[in-house]
């Protein structure tokens, strides 16, 4: 599906009836990575309507010259939920980059987002990560990749087997095509947002925040910081899990969503 906002044609996926879902991937991807994780978790916790945009840059939607910073980004992204969600109240989850764009939407949104679910989240300073450390591998798995998308695996995962590598294969690797560098290089030259997520008053519904304890890019203290905003979250770092946590710890994830989908509905009504 597409939504032109600010004459930009933003490309979408959508699946389901009911509350709307926003879920932002994070970059170098498309909607397809966060989509496939998600909707078998979806599949268990009917009620909802998913929304998947490609952010700009990424995927089906382009990064024309007019959106030079994650400021325009999230303009995008303000103007997607008005075009295909309007004034109801719905959730938002984002994983990675996507994440902070999250953290954005709730802040510009603080009554109108119900729910947020953060998942590796990353933010405008990246520190106390730890390095990139394979817990499970197998020798077996060489040469069923393309040099490039083989190093781009193994420096994402650190459980690397026959299923994260199909997960992989099936839902990371198509977008490697369609990244837009230059576009994505312009626009993370400009990475911190005018308005700090957590700069306002401290948001008062339903939070996961989802952190891996071998995440190389988002780390877990850095997230764990965002707890004080949030005095509804659940925190959970998870073992066996690097910066692909929503690959390699999939049972773990769904339990945790249902259950913030459950605190949600809880607090909101259906």
């Amino acid at each position: 599906m597409e939504a032109t906002v600010s004459g930009v044609p933003v490309h979408y996926a959508e699946h389901g009836s009911g509350t709307p879902v926003l879920a932002l991937h994070g970059a170098g991807v498309d909607h397809r990575e966060i989509a496939g994780a998600l909707e078998p978790i979806f599949r268990v916790a009917p009620g909802f309507r998913r929304l998947y945009p490609d952010l700009p840059g990424m995927g089906l939607t382009p990064a024309p010259v007019t959106i030079n910073s994650n400021d325009d980004v999230l303009d995008i992204l303000l103007g997607l939920i008005d075009s295909t969600i309007g004034d109801e109240p719905f959730l938002v989850m984002g994983q990675s980059y996507g994440g902070y764009l999250a953290r954005a939407v709730a802040n510009r949104r603080p009554e109108q987002v119900v729910g947020l679910a953060l998942i590796c989240p990353v933010g405008a300073h990246t520190r106390n990560v730890p390095a990139h450390e394979v817990l499970v591998s197998s020798a077996e798995l060489t040469g069923k990749l393309s040099p490039e998308l083989e190093a781009s695996y193994r420096s994402y995962f650190v459980v690397q087997t026959a299923e994260t590598l199909r997960r992989f294969q099936q839902f990371v690797a198509p977008a490697a095509s369609l990244v837009d560098e230059p576009g994505l290089m312009r626009i993370f030259s400009h990475w911190e947002l005018r308005d700090l997520p957590e700069a306002a008053a401290t948001y008062s519904h339903p939070v996961l925040i989802l952190a891996g304890r071998q995440d190389a890019t988002a780390g877990y203290t850095g997230p764990w910081e965002l707890v004080e905003h949030y005095p509804r979250a659940n925190f959970a770092v998870l073992d066996r899990a690097g910066h692909a946590l929503l690959h390699e710890q999939p049972a773990l994830t769904q339990a945790l969503v249902i259950e913030w989908l459950a605190r949600v509905r809880e607090l909101s009504g259906p």
